[in-house]
C-alpha cells in the first residue's frame, strides 16, 4: 500500500464521534499506520451504540470529516465505520453441496457455493448479515478441516459462523453515514475492530476474550485455535458507572464523571476505606472512598457477571490466552483484579499496537482496529483484482 492509499475510518461511540485517516508507512521496518488527520467530538444522538437521532449525528460527522479535510487537504469520499450496539449477535449455519468437478476436486467455487448456501439457510427476517467466518469444512464425512481447495471427494458440508444486526438500527446507520456525503467502504462491527487493535496472533490461536469497555456498551469477541467463536455487545458501559455515582451521590454528571476519573476505584483499599473526601463548591461535597468503591464495584461486578454466563454458555472458560481488556472503561483502578477474580483467567490491559504516531489511549482501539481491517480489506480486493487480471490475460491464449 502507498502512502496515497490513505484510508479514513470513523468511530460512532456513545460518548465520543471520532475520525482518523492515515496509511500504511512501507517506510519503516515493522508494520506501522502514519496517522494524518485525527478528530473527535463529544456525541450526541447515540444511546448504548445505536443511533437514535441521525440528523444530530450527521452534523457531528459531518463537521468532524471537514476538520480532517482542512488538516490534511485531501478531499474524502468514502470511510469504513463502526456497527455497535447489543443488536449485534451471531449465529451458526450449516450446508451440504455436491462437488461440481468429474474429477472430483474441490474448486474455490465450491467452497463458496457451500459458504452461499449456508448464507441462504440462515433465516434473515430483519437481520442483516455483516460478515461469515467459515468454521471447518467436512469432506465425505471427514470432519475439522480448514483448507479445502484441491481435496478430493464428492459431498461438502461446511459450518459458518454469521455476525448479524438488527435491520432497522443497520439502515438509520447507513442512511446517517450516507447524508454526511460520504460513501461507505465497510461497516465492521465494534468488537471485531477493538480485537483486531490489541491481540496477537498467538492469543487468537491459544484462546483468548476481549472486553471493550465503551460509555454506553461493553463488546466481547471471543478466539479459539484462531477462529471466532462467540461475538457480542452488552448495553452496559462506563457511562453507567457515572450515572451511578451521581445518582448515589446527588451530583450532577459531569461532577461524577470527574470523581470516578480522579478517585475511582473497583477494589477497597485497606487503609483508605474510611478515607474522607471533600470536594468544594456552593455546597461542599464529603463522602468516604469506601462509598465510591461500592458503587463503582456493583456496576463493574454486573459486566463481568454478563461475560461469566456468556462463555459459559458456550462452553468457553477455559481460554489459556486470558482476558485482554480495553475501552476507556479499562483505565478504572483494580479492573484487572475483579476481572482476574470474577473471569478466574489471566488478564491484561490492551493498548492498540502499530500506531506510534498516536498517543497510548484505551478509547482508540476501535478506530485503530478499523483501519488495520481496512487496510487488510483494500489489499486483499487488490490481490483478487491482479488475479482476476491475470487469469483474463491467460485466456487469451487459450484456442
Amino acid at each position: 500500500m502507498s502512502k496515497k492509499n490513505i484510508i479514513t475510518v470513523l468511530d460512532i461511540g456513545t460518548n465520543e464521534i471520532k475520525a482518523l485517516s492515515g496509511f500504511l508507512n512501507s517506510e519503516k521496518e515493522k508494520l506501522d499506520f502514519e496517522v494524518i488527520g485525527y478528530a473527535k467530538e463529544k456525541s450526541f444522538g447515540v444511546r448504548n451504540g445505536i443511533i437514535i437521532d441521525a440528523t444530530r449525528v450527521t452534523e457531528i460527522i459531518f463537521s468532524l470529516i471537514k476538520k480532517i479535510e482542512e488538516e490534511t487537504s485531501k478531499r474524502i469520499e468514502s470511510v469504513y465505520a463502526n456497527i455497535n450496539g447489543s443488536h449485534i449477535s451471531c449465529s451458526l449455519s450449516k450446508s451440504l453441496i455436491s462437488v461440481s468437478r468429474a474429477d472430483r476436486k474441490i474448486s474455490e467455487e465450491d467452497v463458496e457455493r457451500a459458504i452461499q448456501a449456508a448464507k441462504n439457510f440462515f433465516p434473515s427476517a430483519n437481520k442483516e448479515i455483516l460478515d461469515i467466518f467459515p468454521k471447518e469444512f467436512i469432506v465425505d464425512g471427514e470432519k475439522g478441516i480448514k483448507e479445502v481447495v484441491g481435496m478430493e471427494g464428492t459431498r461438502l458440508e461446511t459450518e459458518v459462523m454469521i455476525i448479524h444486526s438488527f435491520s432497522p438500527h443497520f439502515k438509520i446507520l447507513t442512511k446517517t453515514i450516507l447524508d454526511s456525503s460520504l460513501q461507505i467502504n465497510d461497516l465492521i462491527p465494534s468488537p471485531l475492530a477493538s480485537a483486531e487493535a490489541v491481540l496477537t496472533e498467538q492469543e487468537k490461536e491459544l484462546g483468548v476474550l476481549v472486553l471493550d469497555i465503551g460509555a454506553g456498551t461493553t463488546g466481547f469477541s471471543v478466539f479459539k485455535e484462531g477462529d471466532l467463536e462467540d461475538i457480542g455487545v452488552f448495553p452496559v458501559g462506563s457511562g453507567h458507572i457515572t450515572n451511578d455515582i451521581a445518582c448515589c451521590l446527588k451530583i450532577d454528571i459531569d461532577t461524577a464523571e470527574k470523581l470516578k476519573i480522579e478517585f475511582g476505584s473497583c477494589i477497597k483499599e485497606k487503609n483508605n476505606n474510611n478515607k474522607k473526601i471533600k470536594i468544594e463548591g456552593e455546597e461542599p461535597l464529603i463522602f468516604s472512598q469506601k462509598e465510591l468503591v461500592d458503587i463503582i464495584e456493583a456496576r463493574v461486578s454486573e459486566i463481568f457477571d454478563f461475560i461469566n454466563k456468556e462463555l459459559k454458555k458456550n462452553s468457553l472458560e477455559k481460554l489459556p490466552g486470558g482476558v485482554v481488556l480495553t475501552g476507556g472503561g479499562a483505565n478504572l483502578k483494580g479492573i484487572k483484579e475483579i476481572a482476574k477474580k470474577q473471569l478466574n483467567l489471566p488478564v491484561r490491559i490492551g493498548m492498540h499496537k502499530n500506531f506510534s504516531s498516536l498517543p497510548n489511549d484505551l478509547s482508540l482501539s476501535v478506530l485503530c482496529g478499523l483501519i488495520l481491517l481496512g487496510s487488510e480489506l483494500e489489499k486483499n480486493a487488490e490481490t483478487l483484482n491482479l488475479f482476476k487480471k491475470i487469469k483474463k490475460l491467460f485466456k487469451v491464449f487459450i484456442p
